[in-house]
Order: structure tokens, then C-alpha cells, then sequence
């Protein structure tokens, strides 16, 4: 049995009001009981409950502090800091009404705790940025939050934080968290980067000093596993016969589509319009970027796209995937669209039958592969792909590049190894 040391709780604070953390225990036996603050000033008494619940054998009475049981250490560690951070906040108000000289009762002392909370926690500052997303119809941005809400939410067991905690060691805490539950490091840092944005302009609000608190987590981009095919396959894959299946040749072409068109990520095609389409011209601007992309028009380009045509002229969009005018409506309905043609690709792959598994994402390695595979610059494949950096693009092809080195290695050592005898 071990006490979290670093703050004895029962001490009183040598203010006029004082502040004590006490336990209530459950009146329902077995279950946990809960942490509270009890203010005293003039001989009136208050309360603020928090949502610390803890088992009764996790509280000394008799001293006033948590006990670590093992099988609690995480969740008594995250306790410790915020009833820490929540007594100095208590102890920092009652000292400013008390230099003021001025009379004050511990409604106030408490409105404006509650309020300075409110003001400064993580999970619903996160929430506000979501909504901010939300208005600015960011929608796959504010998604990505919504995520490392969920997770990060998941991670403090629902209790928010102020921006005061968010520091060093509870990021690493976090880290180890994810890391226990199989979490992959790109994943990982996916959610760091992404806390990291916030806690970042939550400090130029200042709502939070910079502590620098994300400069010991991996917030990078492991290199992706080689996801391209052969051009054969794609070859293959435009002379399949899948008259039986209108989906599954939808699928297909919708694949061969972004393939033909310098790898088109699948939320542009699906957003493509029919005024996009112009003189011999494909020109759009990437969700993802924001940058303008041009393409010309080739035949296998035209045939798909003619193969597909509106006859009504009432379609706003140049395939039939979105429906919706409405920007909410028609970004759930890409998510939608993007499931079901994985789910397709998935089938055309086990129909292919070469221990394939491809997805919306293996038209466009591919055809990055396909071009690098003709000595096309890497700066060339970039701009085509619309990238914002070569950096993005060498992670597309670093298995590629491998056997690009071997096979130059394999020609300047041509000489020595027909010198070998094995």
C-alpha cells in the first residue's frame, strides 16, 4: 500500500475561508463513494461534489489522501493532479477576495471556480472547436476531431481537465494508455498531432502557457506498407467481365477513374461536378489541399465518364455517388460511398483472384508507382498528385524506391559479380 504524496488535503488554508477534500462514501454498499471539496468562511459551510469516484479503500480518512492500489494507480495518479490543480485554483481565488478586503461569500468563491473551469477545460474547449469545424463545413476535419475527443475522453474516464494539466506527463500517460491498448504509432500520432493543434491555439487564446508538453511523443508519419499493384492488374481490371454486377463494375470504374485521372483521391471524384468537366479538361481543387488540379482528358478518361452520363441533366455531380445539396447530408453521404466501394474493391480483388486486397487508396499508389517505375522526378509526381510536399509522395513510394536502389546497385556491382563463383 502506497499514498500519493505531494499534497496533504486536511491541511487548512491560512485564509479566511478555508478548504478541505473530504469522502463521501455510497450508501449503496460496494459501490464507489465520491471525492468533494468542503469550503468554510464565517461559519458557513459549502460543498462542490466532483465526479471523482473511488473505491472507500482508495481514501484515508485519518490523513486525508489517496491510496494506491495497483489495480486503481492510473486513475488515483489522474485524480491526484486534478484535485491538486482544483485546491490551488480554490486556494488562488479565495486569496484575491481576501486582497480586495471585501466582504464575500462562498456562492461567489464557488461561481467563480466553476467559471474559471469552464473556461479553461480541454474536452469542451475541443467540443467548441468541433462546433467552429462544424460551421465552416470542414466536416472530415471536425470528423478527425471527434475522434480524438472520443479517444482522448476515453483516456481521462470522462472527467475533464483544465488546460493547466495538460502537461508533459499527462501526454505521456496518454501515450502509454494508447500504446497499452495495441494502438498503432501512426494512429498515435494522429491523435497527438491533433491535440497538439488544439493545445496549441489554446495558448494563443490564452487559455494555456506553453509547456511544450507534445516534445517527447512520436507525432510523425511511419512510412505506409507498399499498397500498389501491378499495371498488369490494372490492365486485368478494365477487361473483367462484370456485366452480372452493376455495382461491382461501378466499383471498377470508379477505381480505373482515379488510376487514369494521376490517382484522384475518392472524396474528390465523388464531389466532382459537372462543371468541372470543360474543353477536354478535368479541373478541380482538392479537399484535402485546397490546391486547383488540372487534368486532360484521355480516352479511357472519356469512356468512364460517358458511361455514366445523366440523361435527366437534373444530376448536379458527374457520377452518381452524392446526391445531396446539402454540404452535412452530402459529406455523410461520401462516408457512406467510401465504405461500399472498399467493401466492393474487396470482392473485384477476390474475383481477380492474385492475393490481392485493394482499396480506393491503391489507384492512387499506383499510379504514383506506375510513374516513378518510368523515371518520372519525384518533384513531377508530387504536383501531379497534387501534394504539398515530396516528403508526402516518397512515403507513397519507399518500397518502390528500394528496388529502384537494388536494381542500380545490381548494375554498378555487374561487373564484380561476374567475377563470383557460387
Amino acid at each position: 500500500m502506497a499514498y500519493l504524496s505531494g499534497v496533504n488535503y486536511l491541511n487548512v488554508v491560512k485564509f479566511m475561508a478555508t478548504v478541505k477534500v473530504k469522502f463521501r462514501t455510497s450508501r449503496v454498499p460496494g459501490k464507489a463513494g465520491v471525492i468533494y471539496y468542503q469550503l468554510y468562511h464565517k461559519q458557513d459551510c459549502k460543498q462542490i461534489t466532483t465526479g471523482f469516484r473511488i473505491p472507500r479503500q482508495c481514501w484515508d480518512a485519518e490523513r486525508g489522501e489517496l491510496i494506491v492500489l495497483p489495480e486503481y494507480e492510473g486513475l488515483l495518479r489522474n485524480y491526484q493532479r486534478r484535485i491538486e490543480y482544483d485546491i490551488s485554483l480554490l486556494q488562488r481565488l479565495i486569496r484575491e477576495e481576501d486582497e480586495r478586503k471585501q466582504d464575500y461569500l462562498l456562492s461567489d468563491i464557488i461561481a467563480l471556480f466553476r467559471s474559471s473551469l469552464a473556461q479553461t477545460s480541454v474536452l469542451a474547449y475541443i467540443q467548441e472547436q468541433i462546433a467552429v469545424l462544424r460551421r465552416n463545413r470542414q466536416w472530415g476535419t471536425a470528423r478527425n476531431y471527434r475522434r480524438m475527443l472520443n479517444s482522448f475522453s476515453a483516456f481521462l474516464q470522462g472527467n475533464d481537465i483544465p488546460f493547466g494539466l495538460l502537461d508533459e506527463e499527462l501526454v505521456l500517460a496518454y501515450n502509454d494508455w494508447l500504446l497499452d491498448r495495441k494502438i498503432v504509432r501512426n494512429s498515435i500520432s494522429f491523435y497527438m498531432r491533433i491535440l497538439r493543434s488544439v493545445y496549441n491555439k489554446a495558448v494563443r487564446q490564452h487559455f494555456a502557457e506553453q509547456s511544450f508538453p507534445f516534445q517527447h511523443v512520436y507525432t510523425g508519419i511511419d512510412r505506409t506498407c507498399k499498397r500498389a499493384v501491378n499495371e498488369n492488374i490494372i490492365v486485368s481490371l478494365q477487361q473483367l467481365d462484370l456485366s452480372f454486377s452493376a455495382s461491382l463494375a461501378f466499383a471498377r470504374d470508379l477505381f480505373l477513374f482515379s488510376y487514369c485521372t494521376r490517382g484522384m483521391a475518392f472524396v474528390d471524384v465523388a464531389y466532382l461536378r459537372k462543371e468541372n468537366v470543360e474543353r477536354g479538361l478535368i479541373s478541380y481543387i482538392r479537399h484535402k489541399t485546397g490546391q486547383r488540379l488540372t487534368i486532360r482528358m484521355e480516352p479511357c478518361i472519356e469512356e468512364i465518364i460517358a458511361r455514366y452520363q445523366d440523361p435527366s441533366g437534373k444530376r448536379p455531380y458527374l457520377f452518381p455517388i452524392l446526391t445531396s445539396e446539402d454540404p452535412e447530408k452530402a459529406y455523410r453521404q461520401y462516408l457512406t460511398a467510401l465504405g461500399y466501394q472498399n467493401q466492393k474493391l474487396k470482392r473485384i480483388s477476390e474475383l481477380l483472384g492474385k492475393n490481392l486486397s485493394m482499396s480506393s487508396y491503391t489507384a492512387r499508389h499506383t499510379w504514383a508507382t506506375a510513374a516513378r517505375n518510368r523515371n518520372v522526378p519525384l518533384s513531377i509526381i508530387s504536383a501531379g498528385m497534387g501534394h504539398s510536399s515530396e516528403k508526402t509522395t516518397q512515403i507513397y513510394l519507399d518500397s518502390l524506391e528500394n528496388s529502384l536502389i537494388d536494381r542500380v546497385n545490381q548494375r554498378i556491382l555487374e561487373r564484380l559479380n561476374h567475377g563470383i563463383s557460387i
